[in-house]
């Protein structure tokens, strides 16, 4: 039986630590979705479209990454891939009390998907998309943090003018 897991956020943009989770995941399942939620709430700096792009772009030396995206609800989602499991990165304590809030939640809704807690790399901590963004707004680099491929991006956008 296939093993598909799903890595889902909001990768606005992928960082070097979400890639990170991904990279070490992808031996252990048969195919993986990088899922895109697409909040309809936020006001993203990248398109649904452009994020998958990059996405697409930075996975693309790893066999068995699909990405997409959705909409709603994560634990409908997984079913309707026929996920197994759920792959969610964590930087600190303070992420695993809202993880496992979700996560209790989420099997409560369909007790057959599982959640796979991954601690991130000691050197990716500290980093959020957040984080990033503040610093490309800013012209700060962003190298190490990012791949090159969404560093040119943010360097693109920011460099309209318009988002300053």
């Amino acid at each position: 039986m296939k093993r598909i897991a799903i890595c889902p956020g909001s990768f606005d943009p992928i960082t070097n630590g979400h890639l990170d989770i991904i990279e070490r995941a992808a031996p252990i399942f048969d195919e993986i979705i990088v899922a895109v939620l697409n909040n309809s709430s936020k006001q993203p700096l990248f398109s649904v479209r452009e994020r998958m792009e990059l996405i697409s772009e930075v996975t693309e030396h790893l066999p068995h990454i699909k990405v997409d995206s959705f909409n709603g609800l994560l634990v409908d989602y997984a079913s309707e891939v026929e996920a197994d499991v759920i792959v969610r990165g964590l930087r600190a304590v303070s992420d695993f009390e809202y993880e496992m809030q979700v996560a209790s939640i989420n099997k409560k809704m369909n007790d057959q998907i599982e959640t796979l807690f991954m601690m991130t790399n000691n050197q990716y901590s500290f980093l959020s998309s957040s984080i990033v963004k503040e610093a490309a707004k800013y012209g700060a680099s962003v190298a190490g943090l990012v791949p090159p491929a969404v560093e040119e991006a943010l360097r693109h956008k920011y460099s309209k003018g318009e988002l300053r």
